[in-house]
């Protein structure tokens, strides 16, 4: 597990935002063309910005539930070598084990339900935090 409040070569920068679909944009715009900066791979840009969408899906639509006043703060490092972010919405929180498996045989028609699912296959690492109030996940560079 990384902590980002550790010694850290490339530190976090944050984003505050509030609980709507447009202010979603900055943080992402951010992130991504920070990883085009460090000329990332095309894939790990496309996996860091589906996980990115979803974790600010689930904090915007589950954690505050659309309330605009509630903020979300995300923060996030860009470095050669990874990228990690953090979500962190102001609501009740989760249990991420509590999360029906969407690959279920009466759950694969359904059209939602697999942001974990696919955020897990992305990201090098997926965790929650804090009751589930905070998703950290992580994605390296691949080796060329």
């Amino acid at each position: 597990m990384t902590d980002p409040s550790a010694d850290n070569a490339t530190p976090f920068e944050v984003v505050v935002i509030g609980s709507t679909p447009e202010e979603t944009v900055e943080p992402k715009n951010r992130i991504l063309e920070a990883l085009r900066r460090e000329q990332y791979p095309e894939e790990t840009v496309f996996g860091v910005k589906l996980a990115l969408e979803e974790a600010l899906c689930n904090a915007l639509k589950h954690g505050n539930e659309c309330c605009p006043e509630k903020k979300i703060t995300v923060r996030y490092a860009v470095s050669a070598e990874q990228v990690e972010v953090i979500v962190r919405d102001e609501g009740a929180g989760f249990d991420p084990d509590s999360v029906p498996d969407p690959t279920t045989q009466e759950r694969l028609p359904l059209p939602t339900g697999r942001g974990i699912l696919l955020m897990r296959a992305y990201m090098d690492e997926v965790e929650f935090r804090d009751d589930g109030r905070e998703v950290y996940f992580r994605k390296r560079r691949p080796k060329s």
